[in-house]
């Protein structure tokens, strides 16, 4: 895997920047580098930011005992440069930016800790905010060159009265492209312009068109509004994508100006948003397999529906800016009334609605109501585990519960005392296993002692907020399709703790946007609604039993203390289970208080766990399907690098 040497002409030791470009039209993994540390060769891996949109640029820091550097990536990835950066010159930089993270810098520099000071220095000179973006994709970006193929694509533009001008821009750019379109019509709600533009073929819309009308004798179909504007090798490239997928689609960007960068193939996400937008092919199999019947003016969102509520559409995602869009037409409320009314007609058993500014989707609870079971690890901190009894037995709304303590050998009279209390409930059972400390190895005690169809895995340091949490985790939870549910926890000030977790992030796996505002939207406003996450932190974790079971529960073996819920769910993402994140479970969390830092023997500790995570997970890490390719995994913010 790590076929290639760096080879540099002096000692490798101090900052360095690699420059490289990849393949728009190979799978995106972002580069690895691996350098063999001591004399026995330790490795140390860091990930490299992907080449999405042509080239990318790396700074690292390579440390004085180094012995040799490897590079492991893609099939059509170039090293082009490989240059020094001095010491001092990127401690100017990180003091010209952020003069804080420079002081904060130096004490960490003085006092030995290499990982925070090259991690600090990084975050402040290799990252770039998501604002800057257009500065940052004119250095980075390169012409595509992808031949055209012999898909037949119909570019079909639904357009109003006054929106004349804004489509001689969107046929402008449609007769620049390097793969032609079969045809381009322009579908006019209302009466047909005096003078229509002669490069397209206009018709009125008479109200209704059936699915076979829209794509008439083309292979694919994409839908635009005017003002949409493609770049020119745009349907090429969606062409060339299409050929493995049901459905193709790029980044964008917005009428506002901001990017669109997407995840890969997201159902929940595209639900409730509408992410994938108009830089998107749609083939003759999607398009076809929508129910008989017209489609309406609302054709652009009826079929965006189609595609995101088909089981099993397979979708590529072209991690590159395709197109500048118009203003959607359609707002969130009347989003949701059309989702609701296009999840009726394909006899989909959800409801859609419109709350708190964003599209959330009721899944269905089953008849009756399953039975959870909820387990909680748990040692002495009679505070601790008063509370989160206390929420989970009288606090929340959902009945058919069952509580299972696993206690790892509690001396506290007080706690003691508050079990026996606690044993007169008989909805609750105490488990003790006192040996060596090991989270993995209790919560598999606890699930093997579950009667529940369904289980919560839940910290004691973890506190109810709102009665409706553990219905909302069941609903996911009892879909066939998930696996692992996680909810959205806050820290005690109300910042964000946990909205999922990004393998790949801080170089393992890590929470995206900690200590953010509590209602921070998230890019794309994912984090006001449910969607895919490739894992969720078992701090509160929902799971049906015969999955947990299935796959082996956790690996307490391997991970007994750290990673452990980010292996398990992504080994029920390679049993084909997805892991969903929902904010409508929000909780607070103490993270870690009942175990404190890992410093010394704890530390060294999560690095072996952290090694073994890397190397069972290298591929994984290397691409999480849903973070983009270009946002950094140095911050745990949505940033550029």
């Amino acid at each position: 895997m790590f076929d290639r040497r760096l080879v540099l002409p002096d000692h490798p030791a101090g900052w360095i920047v690699l420059s490289y470009s990849g393949d728009p039209i190979v799978a995106p993994r972002r580069p690895i580098v691996r350098v063999l540390r001591g004399p026995e060769g330790m490795p140390q891996d860091f990930i490299l930011p992907g080449a999405a949109h042509g080239v990318a640029h790396w700074l690292g820091l390579i440390p004085a005992d180094a012995r040799e550097i490897r590079l492991a990536a893609a099939p059509g990835c170039v090293l082009e440069r490989v240059g020094a950066r001095r010491e001092a010159g990127v401690l100017v930089q990180c003091l010209l930016r952020r003069p804080w993270r420079f002081v904060s810098a130096l004490w960490e520099r003085a006092r030995g800790s290499e990982r925070r000071y090259r991690d600090i220095l990084r975050g402040t000179c290799a990252v770039t905010p998501m604002a800057r973006f257009a500065s940052w994709a004119a250095v980075r970006s390169r012409p595509v060159g992808i031949p055209p193929s012999d898909l037949r694509i119909r570019c079909l533009v639904l357009a109003r009265s006054g929106e004349e001008a804004a489509l001689a821009g969107t046929l402008d750019a449609l007769v620049a492209q390097t793969h032609t379109a079969l045809t381009t019509r322009v579908a006019w709600e209302g009466a047909l312009p005096a003078l229509p533009d002669r490069r397209a073929d206009h018709r009125a819309w008479d109200g209704g068109a059936s699915a076979a009308d829209l794509i008439a004798d083309a292979d694919a179909l994409c839908l635009l509004r005017p003002g949409d504007s493609l770049v020119p090798d745009a349907l090429a490239m969606l062409a060339h994508a299409l050929a493995s997928a049901d459905f193709a689609y790029g980044d964008e960007i917005g009428a506002d100006g901001r990017p669109r960068l997407k995840p890969d193939w997201s159902p929940d996400l595209a639900l409730a948003t509408g992410y994938q937008g108009r830089a998107c092919l749609l083939s003759r199999s999607v398009i076809t397999g929508s129910p008989p019947g017209p489609i309406g003016p609302m054709a652009e969102a009826a079929l965006a529906l189609q595609i995101a509520a088909a089981a099993g559409a397979r979708g590529a995602h072209i991690p590159r800016v395709l197109a500048r869009t118009a203003e959607d037409r359609l707002d969130t409320p009347a989003r949701a009334r059309a989702l609701d009314v296009r999840l009726k007609d394909l006899a989909v058993p959800i409801r859609a609605t419109h709350r708190n500014g964003a599209v959330h989707l009721d899944w269905p609870l089953p008849h009756p109501a399953p039975k959870v079971s909820i387990v909680i690890p748990s040692r002495d901190r009679l505070d601790l585990i008063a509370r989160v009894c206390r929420g989970v037995l009288h606090e929340t709304a959902y009945a058919a519960i069952e509580l299972i303590i696993v206690d790892n050998g509690s001396t506290d009279p007080a706690v003691l005392a508050h079990y026996e209390g606690l044993r007169r409930d008989p909805r609750v059972r105490i488990l003790v296993d006192p040996q060596p400390f090991n989270f993995a190895a209790m919560v598999n005690a606890g699930v093997a002692e579950a009667s529940g169809a369904i289980v919560v895995l839940l910290n004691n340091d973890v506190a109810v907020l709102e009665p409706g949490w553990l219905e909302a985790m069941v609903r996911q939870a009892c879909r066939p399709e998930v696996g692992a549910v996680g909810a959205k926890l806050l820290y005690g000030d109300g910042t964000l703790q946990h909205a999922g977790v990004v393998v790949g992030l801080g170089g393992r796996a890590g929470h995206i946007l900690r200590r953010r505002p509590g209602d921070t939207p998230g890019h794309l406003g994912r984090l006001r609604v449910a969607h895919e996450v490739s894992a969720v932190t078992a701090a509160c974790l929902a799971v049906a039993r015969e999955k947990y079971l299935a796959v082996g529960g956790f690996d307490a073996d391997v991970f007994p203390v750290d990673f452990n819920d980010v292996d398990f769910c992504l080994r029920l993402g390679a049993a084909g289970w997805k892991t969903v994140w929902t904010p409508a479970a929000t909780l607070a969390h103490l993270e870690s208080v009942s175990r404190g830092p890992s410093v010394g023997a704890k530390r060294a500790r999560f690095e072996q766990e952290a090694a073994r995570f890397s190397e069972r997970w290298r591929e994984a890490i290397r691409h999480d399907p849903f973070y983009h390719p270009a946002l950094s995994l140095t911050t745990f913010g949505e940033d550029l690098e």
